[in-house]
């Protein structure tokens, strides 16, 4: 049987997430939104460019093809610059008009509180104290500049990398966007390639994902063509996958797809570190705890798990094997045989960052814990280095003082449960592996002046406890938690929203009926449509409720509490004839001399496809199934005169006291241009022509009071027993997650107030 790999087919899935970019050449350039709706415009224009799991998949399986029949080099032909852009908790509350999380709180010491709170607000717990502390940082430290997005780009040559960030810069300036610091990242050269500034080979132990990496035929926890890489549930790196047991899965809607990212820049002072690996050398030997022959190389192969090449020290104990490609890349190794870590100390980069099968059960006489116990701890690691290697002969880049470092970069689907219990629970905790007596100390590689405990062999054949203290020699000096969102969540804030459909498509079942669509809330909610017939109607009125790719229908009660209910669940917007071919509504617009004439109702119908906006016209019946027709197919924007400029147009309201006044209807119509929303008035005339005329050109949304504090209205709903009363029309609007109510006043100058403020659209029961 053919294995399922369906996630090496996602366009929902951003490709740096578990197909990896694998780019000589990388970019991070961390950005601040200074203008909300021209960062939306941004975003618009962006998600197009941003480069998906299939993409990226495709590109590395066939580099990796060309790469064997060169005999081992890059192909220089085939190269390709990837896009990936992922945002803070801030930055999808200013892009979306909300908070992410609505009105519930993130669950305490959840991976989503994590996000909410950023990492610096973390930092003491990580251990980032000292000279590693916010404070130092050069970004994300939550006082200067706050970072909103975070866009990584990567290329396989300087040039086109060049060319890429050049474009990202101007795009940014043209919608006032800041670019708060930018971190340049490359693959060492030569015989460095593929390892960090220490020396050491980088990235070897990632994990494979199920669903998008072939399992062995022989071992099928294990990825084809690499022993010992365990396949681990995609829902660890992927939100709304499948995780390992026990890990969190109660994520919001807009999680789908995505995956949280940490980005960490670490300072490394090699020259440093070196002087130190050779100092504790001498120490231990003098307490005759090593082998007279051993080297620097050699301690530093314990403290780092692996040798310069990668190999594995438990299976490579006396030397390094540097001309073997096999036991540089091999996995196929754990510590069921080392549990004292006398071969790799408990200590060692490699145990306390992924501690394998190596770890026993609470009670002694227990066997060793199998490796997948610890599958919901996994993070997919996107390490590269930044700054010039060490050269001790150079007096300029590459000189002892030069800066330099690692660019880590992590994906998970849970902050708290994986990066930060990695960091703060394994590796910068002394008493891990747990039990042992004197504790083992904490990871000497990364962690601040951390102890160690090194055991070894005595002469008699008992285990000898030599202390050890290491200072730390690579420093924390940036730090920020993301989000990257699927394409469908992208295109959702692009629009001033969190979701906007599920982003998966509707299939037919075997007997050409749909199959059933899922049922979830129903906002931020695109438009209301009035059914025809059933306004006012034994005190209920009945709306269609378009959201995403589907609609419902609803009722809303007249009185003062205005009781709504859901009439009918979800439908695709593709089962009604007269949608077939519309994505998303973006709004409606009924003629106003043609509700319910012989019963039949006519409405335009603004819809977006590939980032332009068109309107058709159709035909709904009035009783009965309420019978859509397809009256006029679609067209271009352009053909009102009243709508000169305008790039999409957002919502329509009536001017409560001009609807059908003198032969015409008075409209304010919001809508984005710029990347920004604004308001006109324009008439409709009645007739067959229904000729439209702009009466008062664009002003600002702040000209309203009411809506004070919005940068973007996505829909109106007339409050169906509160029109004309009393001179007074009342509106609930509708923005992203929230609502609030409004009136507009009959007469010269249309008064505006708020009548109640912003709730959380889950107050409608309706919607959710």
């Amino acid at each position: 049987m053919a294995a399922d790999l369906r996630l090496r087919e996602s366009d929902e899935i951003q490709g740096d997430i578990i197909a990896g970019f694998k780019k000589d050449n990388i970019t991070l350039l961390f950005l601040k939104f200074e203008d909300a709706p021209r960062a939306r415009e941004w975003l618009r224009r962006l998600t197009p460019q941003i480069s998906t799991t299939r993409q990226v998949a495709a590109f590395n399986e066939a580099f990796s093809e060309a790469r064997k029949t060169s005999g081992g080099d890059d192909p220089r032909t085939l190269t390709a610059t990837w896009l990936g852009i992922s945002f803070t908790h801030e930055g999808l509350r200013v892009l979306s008009g909300t908070d992410p999380f609505g009105q519930t709180p993130a669950p305490v010491g959840s991976g989503l509180e994590a996000f909410k709170e950023g990492s610096a607000a973390r930092a003491g717990a990580l251990g980032d104290t000292g000279d590693n502390s916010p404070e130092n940082w050069l970004f994300g430290n939550g006082k200067n500049q706050p970072i909103h997005a975070v866009l990584k780009i990567s290329a396989d040559s300087e040039d086109d990398l060049s060319a890429a960030i050049e474009a990202q810069r101007i795009a940014a300036a043209e919608a006032r966007i800041l670019i708060v610091f930018q971190q340049n990242a490359k693959t060492l050269e030569g015989s460095r390639r593929g390892k960090e500034h220490f020396g050491f080979k980088d990235g070897i132990s990632e994990p494979g994902v199920r669903f998008f990496d072939r399992p062995s035929a022989t071992r099928p926890d294990e990825v084809e063509g690499h022993p010992g890489s365990r396949i681990i549930p995609a829902g660890e790196f992927v939100c709304g996958e499948e995780p390992a047991p026990g890990s969190f899965t109660d994520f919001p809607e807009w999680c789908r797809n995505g995956s949280f990212q940490v980005v960490r820049r670490l300072a490394q002072d090699v020259p440093g570190w070196w002087s130190q690996v050779s100092l504790k050398l001498r120490e231990l030997k003098r307490a005759k705890a090593v082998p007279d022959s051993a080297t620097a190389e050699w301690l530093a192969a314990r403290l780092v798990g692996r040798w310069r090449s990668g190999a594995p020290v438990c299976k490579h104990q006396l030397a390094d094997t540097p001309n073997d490609p096999t036991s540089s890349n091999d996995n196929d190794f754990d510590f069921r045989d080392d549990l004292e870590g006398l071969v790799t100390p408990l200590w060692s980069h490699l145990r306390k960052t992924s501690p394998r099968a190596g770890l026993q059960a609470p009670t002694p006489s227990n066997p060793p814990l199998d490796a997948a116990v610890l599958d919901g701890r996994r993070i997919m690691r996107r390490g590269t280095p930044y700054g010039h290697p060490f050269d001790p002969a150079s007096e300029g880049p590459g000189g002892p003082d030069d800066p330099r470092g690692l660019l880590f970069i992590c994906y998970q689907a849970d902050i708290a449960r994986q990066f930060e219990f990695i960091q703060a629970d394994w590796m910068d905790e002394p008493n891990f592996p747990p039990g042992r007596t004197p504790q083992p100390g904490k990871d000497p590689v990364t962690q601040e002046a951390p102890d160690v405990d090194y055991e070894s062999r005595d002469q008699d054949g008992s285990i000898k406890h030599t202390p050890l203290s290491f200072e730390q020699f690579v420093q924390t000096t940036g730090s920020v938690y993301a989000f990257m969102p699927s394409i469908s969540t992208l295109k959702a804030l692009s629009e001033g929203r969190l979701t906007g459909g599920s982003g998966q498509t509707q299939e037919q079942g075997q007997q050409g009926g749909q199959t059933p669509v899922p049922q979830g809330k129903a906002y931020p909610c695109d438009e209301y449509l009035p059914v025809p017939d059933q306004f006012r109607r034994d005190g209920q009125s009945q709306y269609w409720v378009g959201h995403g790719d589907r609609y419902r229908k609803i009722s809303v009660a007249d009185g003062s509490a205005h009781t709504d209910r859901t009439v009918k669940g979800d439908s695709p917007l593709g089962s009604h004839p007269c949608f077939q071919g519309v994505s998303r509504i973006d709004c409606i617009l009924p003629m106003p001399d043609l509700q319910n004439p012989g019963g039949k109702s006519w409405y335009w119908v603004f819809h977006s496809s590939n980032g332009r906006q068109q309107y058709r016209v159709v035909s709904i019946t009035c009783g009965g199934r309420h019978s859509g027709t397809l009256e006029r197919s679609d067209r271009d924007l352009g053909a009102w005169g009243s709508l000169s400029g305008v790039e999409r147009v957002d919502c329509w309201l009536p001017v409560p006291d001009q609807q059908r006044v003198g032969g015409k209807s008075w409209y304010w119509v919001f809508h984005t241009s710029g990347g920004r929303q604004r308001y006109r008035l324009v008439s409709v005339a009645d007739g067959s022509a229904h000729t439209d005329v702009v009466e008062r050109t664009d002003r600002e949304l702040s000209q309203w009071g009411s809506l004070n504090g919005l940068s973007r209205v996505d829909c109106f709903l007339p409050v169906p027993d509160r029109q004309r009363v009393g001179g007074l029309s009342e509106f609930w609007v509708f923005s992203g997650q929230s609502y609030r109510r409004i009136s507009v006043a009959d007469g010269s100058g249309h008064p505006d107030r708020l009548v109640a403020g912003d709730r959380s659209c889950d107050a409608w029961a309706s919607l959710l």
